[in-house]
């Protein structure tokens, strides 16, 4: 039986200068995966990939069409201007970046709750545990064996989405709140130093999965789509990355995927999905009641 334990990293604020020469490799992180990968891999390369200079800063996108390893996305890489999409960055001093900055320091009280340990858990993106966050939702015990197609459909359409969140991350170039403000997070904080901000990778991939998985079974859309916003919400509750940049995430990736949405492909592989969480639902093992139900009231708490 799962239970959320507590731990924390505390980080000063000194540690600013880290970012700000740093830009986040989830483009060629995910071009470069084995196909074995899972999506869920993407967000934890967004948020610790080294920085990267000249050309490949410019990549063509997390998963373009040059890339010959592991599966494509669904789009071109120029499908959309996601900068001219999701709301500017806040700036230092503007009413937005007060804000975010009130909810870091407010949010520090968390430390060593069950809710900060859900935090810590969910910063855990590996296929299995991509997979067990959402398997409650689902109503079934996900893995990356029983759910193969389920993890192909995630995974490409997060090349699309993950490729706008690494570009926008590079345009708006925005600090972790970590390093503005001094307060416990609850995951090391050195390698994501190297990354941006704005917006959130996991945000970015616990919402695509949100996106796929309420399509694929949609009976379950409300349960998943909370699953989803929590996975947002833990990184605010983590201290590793600010509300605004949780919420650009989530508007990044449901334009991307609105238009990921509309082509034949992801349509084809969707409905391959659907039918192997259909029949897996029917006869896969179900998810252990206790751990479901205390999911569930840590997900309902409201904490910013």
């Amino acid at each position: 039986m799962f239970r959320y334990r507590t731990s924390s990293s505390r980080h000063p604020g000194a540690g600013i200068h880290l970012a700000l020469v740093a830009i986040p490799l989830i483009v060629a992180a995910c071009a470069a995966a084995p196909a074995s990968q899972s999506a869920g891999t993407a967000a934890q390369t967004a948020d610790t990939a080294a920085p990267s200079t000249g050309a490949a800063t410019q990549s063509t996108g997390m998963a373009g069409p040059s890339s010959s390893t592991g599966p494509q996305g669904y789009l071109k890489p120029d499908a959309l201007d996601i900068t001219a999409i999701i709301p500017r960055a806040p700036e230092k001093g503007d009413a937005r970046d007060e804000a975010d900055r009130r909810i870091f320091r407010e949010t520090r009280v968390l430390e060593g709750t069950p809710r900060w340990a859900m935090a810590a858990d969910d910063a855990k993106f590996s296929p299995a545990d991509v997979l067990r966050h959402f398997s409650c939702s689902v109503d079934v015990e996900l893995t990356p064996e029983n759910a193969p197609r389920t993890v192909r459909v995630a995974q490409r359409a997060l090349r699309d989405t993950g490729r706008a969140m690494s570009v926008a991350k590079a345009h708006f170039k925005r600090v972790r709140p970590y390093l503005v403000d001094e307060g416990p997070i609850c995951v090391p904080g050195d390698e994501l130093a190297k990354s941006y901000d704005y917006p959130s990778g996991h945000a970015t991939a616990g919402w695509t999965w949100a996106m796929v998985l309420a399509q694929a079974v949609p009976e379950r859309a409300t349960q998943i789509f909370a699953r989803g916003r929590a996975i947002g919400e833990s990184r605010v509750v983590c201290g590793v990355h600010n509300a605004s940049a949780v919420e650009a995430a989530r508007v990044s990736t449901s334009a991307v995927m609105t238009v990921v949405m509309t082509t034949p492909e992801y349509q084809a592989d969707l409905q391959a999905a659907r039918e192997e969480l259909e029949e897996l639902r029917r006869t896969g093992p179900k998810p252990d009641p206790a751990r479901c139900a205390e999911e569930a009231a840590l997900i309902a708490e409201t904490r910013y």
